[in-house]
């Protein structure tokens, strides 16, 4: 990270950071939660949350509320992704790379199609 240098800097990067934390906490219809757990984190799960959020915020997409679990508990399918999308059932993903995270959210959190491919059974 480079050093910051202004106060116009500072409050720059405060403005950037209340709109990433803002992404994250908006209410909507539509709910993806990734797994996070230690298992999780090691199988790329951090990379595959910055892939969501990226393309949320690039996309300038609304109604979507990330949030993150712990273990899900099938260590051998993470990274995990969970979809809740108004009353339809939960869908689980595994092996949740950014590619497939994005076509996840383009996919199935925007058009209603889920990903069978990626689609596992809990």
């Amino acid at each position: 990270m480079t050093p910051i240098k202004s106060l116009e800097e500072l409050k720059l990067m405060r403005e950037q950071a209340l709109e990433k934390r803002q992404v994250k906490t908006a209410s909507g219809d539509a709910q993806v939660i990734v797994g996070m757990g230690t298992c999780g984190i090691a199988a790329g799960a951090r990379d595959t949350m910055k892939s969501i959020l990226k393309y949320i915020e690039t996309n300038n997409l609304s109604g979507i509320v990330i949030t993150q679990t712990g273990c899900v508990g099938l260590c051998d399918q993470e990274p995990i992704v969970q979809v809740v999308i108004g009353e339809a059932p939960k869908v689980t993903y595994g092996k949740v790379t950014p590619p497939v995270a994005e076509r996840i959210i383009k996919e199935h959190v925007l058009n209603g199609k889920p990903l069978e491919d990626h689609v596992i059974q809990i």
